[in-house]
């Protein structure tokens, strides 16, 4: 699961600093204001690489999906990359979850075989 989760997450990474780029643009929101919410974001996608396996990972995860979502009211296209990003999230979870279950059936399996023989 971790690997699929943090290949999602560093994707957000980069998604996250080019929405940063994107609302610079916006005249109601000041530079400041824009790199510190995105620059929290960005930090949190990428400390999140390293907690998912904890508890509360994954729903922190969600979390920033979440949050991603919503920063479509500043820039309309993060609502479109938000719920690719949240899809991607889900699946991320849900089949790294399944990887995790058959290696641990196939390290079982091979344990009982050594065992054995």
């Amino acid at each position: 699961m971790r690997t699929l989760c943090a290949s999602t997450l560093i994707g957000e990474f980069f998604v996250i600093g080019f929405a940063g780029l994107v609302a610079m643009k916006s005249d109601d929101l000041s530079v400041g204001t824009i790199w510190t919410v995105c620059g929290i974001a960005m930090l949190l996608s990428v400390l999140l690489c390293g907690l998912i396996t904890r508890p509360g990972g994954v729903q922190l995860g969600w979390a920033l999906q979440i949050a991603l979502v919503a920063s479509g009211f500043v820039v309309p296209a993060m609502f479109v990359l938000g719920l690719i990003f949240a899809a991607l999230w889900g699946a991320s979870v849900h089949f790294g979850r399944q990887i995790d279950e058959a290696k641990a059936r196939w390290a079982e399996q091979t344990s009982a075989e050594a065992d054995a023989a």
